[in-house]
């Protein structure tokens, strides 16, 4: 999930896309990126790279959701939205302590000792621990994260070795 910015508000984060019409109508499947269903409430507010999209309705269906939208109002339209993706702005809970790729990527990863080891790119999904990707290609498991703060910093206890700069280019102190 990528963040894009946009000079005149906050940064966007994409959270599905249209695949296809369903029906006559102007219902169309969506593939959501997102946990957040509360994306597709009615009345909720998708951009899109041809304007905003308004949810009037939507449902589950075969692990995707069918959603009709305010300017989709026929199969012919519908098929011309066929692959938009659809993004929104970051949902803000204080009380929220999930961790979001937007917030990790861009962050600089420093140690228990205080060394900086990188910026992370990229978050790799990982059966035992998802994995920080740092600039370098090292990767830090995410279970070894301590604090953050929102794409500044990501403060790790790592075990010694893990990040030694001998490693570097080898799978991130993996020998």
């Amino acid at each position: 999930m990528d963040g894009r910015s946009d000079p005149d508000g906050p940064a966007l984060l994409e959270i599905g896309r249209i695949d296809k019409p369903h029906g006559v109508r102007g219902e169309v499947v969506v593939s959501l990126v997102t946990q957040r269903l509360e994306r597709l409430d009615p009345g909720s507010v998708l951009e899109t790279g041809r304007g905003p999209l308004t949810v009037v309705s939507s449902r589950p269906h075969q692990h995707r959701h069918l959603v009709r939208f305010d300017r989709i109002d026929g199969r012919d339209t519908a098929e011309a939205w066929r692959g938009v993706v659809l993004s929104a702005s970051p949902i803000l809970d204080a009380d929220d302590e999930t961790l979001w790729v937007h917030e990790l990527v861009g962050a600089t990863v420093v140690d228990q000792h205080g060394a900086e080891h990188g910026t992370v790119i990229a978050l790799i999904d990982n059966p035992a621990s998802d994995l920080l990707e740092l600039d370098d290609g090292r990767l830090v498991p995410l279970a070894f994260l301590v604090g953050f703060e929102p794409g500044i910093r990501i403060d790790v206890e790592v075990p010694a070795g893990l990040l030694d700069d001998d490693f570097v280019g080898d799978g991130g102190g993996i020998p």
